[in-house]
């Protein structure tokens, strides 16, 4: 496995990711394609120092998007929930 941070690209910050781990302590990161659910749980546990309980996976298609008369589509990507153990936490948009 290459370096951890390159195979994590970025936290999903939606409305949906942040009801999610409010409720059921999951976290929700964009990650490399070629990941798999073992790379992603030992990629999480080296960069936050966290115990991860169980990781899914979800493959997003891309949507074809318009403005005005142009057409085109957004990216497709992988999704990793991250169901942390009790106890653990990470931290998105900071504490308020």
């Amino acid at each position: 496995m290459s370096n951890a941070r390159e195979l994590i690209i970025k936290p999903v910050v939606t409305e949906k990711s942040l009801k999610i781990q409010e409720e059921n302590n999951t976290v929700v990161f964009e990650v490399e394609k070629s990941m798999n659910k073992i790379h992603v749980k030992q990629a999480i546990e080296e960069i936050y120092k966290v115990k991860v309980e169980s990781v899914n996976i979800v493959n997003t298609k891309s949507k074809t998007k318009r403005v005005g008369r142009y057409t085109g589509k957004t990216h497709a990507f992988k999704k990793a929930y991250i169901k942390l153990a009790e106890g653990s936490s990470i931290t998105i948009l900071g504490d308020k």
